[in-house]
Formats: structure tokens, sequence, C-alpha cells
């Protein structure tokens, strides 16, 4: 009984370390991949008419986070199929 319990231990781990950072980059990733996520959160800058912009994240960046969540999203999913799997 208490190996069943490591591994529930070793999954809500894996949970907390990777599948909860995994749900944050993939937000992040979805508003920068849109092009919406300003660079910086300083005033804006001043075009030549006057009119204020701020400069946005390049798109691929948030491609990558995406990549990067699908990757830390699997991992509790993986742990958790290969500890509480029964076993022969």
């Amino acid at each position: 009984m208490n190996k069943k319990i490591g591994e529930i231990i070793a999954t809500i781990i894996s949970v907390l370390l990777c599948g909860f950072p995994g749900v944050c980059f993939c937000l992040v990733g979805a508003i920068a991949a849109t092009g919406r996520m300003p660079l910086s959160s300083e005033f804006p800058y001043t075009s030549d008419f006057g009119n204020p912009y701020f400069e946005m994240v390049p798109s691929y960046l948030g491609f990558v986070l995406l990549f990067l969540a699908l990757i830390f999203i699997a991992i509790p999913f993986i742990v958790g199929i290969l500890t509480l799997r029964t076993k022969p």
C-alpha cells in the first residue's frame, strides 16, 4: 500500500510542477500567438503623427510557448499512466 501512495504523490507533484505551468504557458502563448501581447508595460511610443502605439511580442514566440505547453501538459499524463497502471 505504501508504494501506491508514493505513486499517487508522484503524480500529484508532476501535475503541480508540470501541469500547472503548462496551462499558464498555453494561455500566455495563445495571447502572444494572436499578436495582442505588448512587449513592455511602459508608456506607449509615439509615432510621427502623434498616435500612441505599443510594440508587440512576435507571434512565433507564442507558438513556441504553445509547443512547450503541450510538452508540459503531457508529462503528468505520462507519469500518471506509468505509475498508476496495474502491473502483472
